[in-house]
């Protein structure tokens, strides 16, 4: 992402974990920001451009940022795992590059269904600062509802024409919870073109909830 990039390898519970951190160059760092990337069976990796843009949206306001490669992705070892697997694999690269301190947790599409479900195992011992959850794939996955102690603190964005997700899908899992949803008009699952409009409204976000 930039110079400052550093390559990590992790224990997870397969295996050993390829992960990449960075850090604000200046300022009080807030805490440490963990973010899960898209589907692994579908190109899906700590590159991908969304990931990216919300490691440095989170960087940008003070955050340490965490992206790794899901189990049997890039250098990462074992397999796919429907999402079990992967929930222990982000537990585990929490447990190890934050033990302790302020966190906050970010998903893009089925990253974001395995964010939900960490967030859920956290439970009230460790309340994330913030909850960015963008693309979520409700449509094809149990994701998690947001605790209620987390709504004002919970960011979901999504595209008005997500040909991968559609949009209903997600209302129909945030209806119940009377969790508000950010959506972009006219933009589909990967943001194309609308990237730096979704870096804005995460940094927005962080920046009015204090995280």
């Amino acid at each position: 992402m930039n110079q400052a990039t550093q390559n990590l390898s992790l224990q997870g519970e397969a295996g050993v974990l390829e992960a990449l951190l960075d850090v604000p160059t200046e300022g009080v760092v807030q805490g440490t920001a963990f973010i899960a990337h898209p589907h692994p069976l579908f190109g899906g990796t700590m590159h991908n451009k969304v990931v990216q843009t919300l490691a440095r949206a989170f960087v940008q306001c003070g955050w340490r940022a965490v992206r790794f490669n899901f189990r049997g992705v890039g250098a990462s070892a074992g397999s796919y795992d429907e999402g079990r697997g992967e929930a222990q694999d982000m537990l585990r690269v929490i447990e190890q590059m934050a033990p302790d301190g302020p966190v906050a947790l970010a998903g893009f599409s089925f990253g974001a269904f395995v964010t939900s479900h960490v967030v859920q195992a956290l439970g009230e011992a460790r309340l994330p600062q913030a909850v960015v959850l963008v693309g979520t794939a409700a449509s094809r996955f149990e994701v998690a509802p947001v605790p209620q102690a987390l709504h004002e603190r919970c960011l979901v964005v999504h595209g008005e024409q997500d040909d991968t997700v559609p949009l209903a899908s997600v209302m129909d899992w945030a209806r119940p919870q009377s969790l508000p949803i950010t959506v972009i008009p006219g933009v589909e699952h990967f943001f194309h073109g609308q990237l730096p409009l979704l870096k804005s409204l995460v940094i927005r976000h962080l920046k009015a909830s204090g995280a």
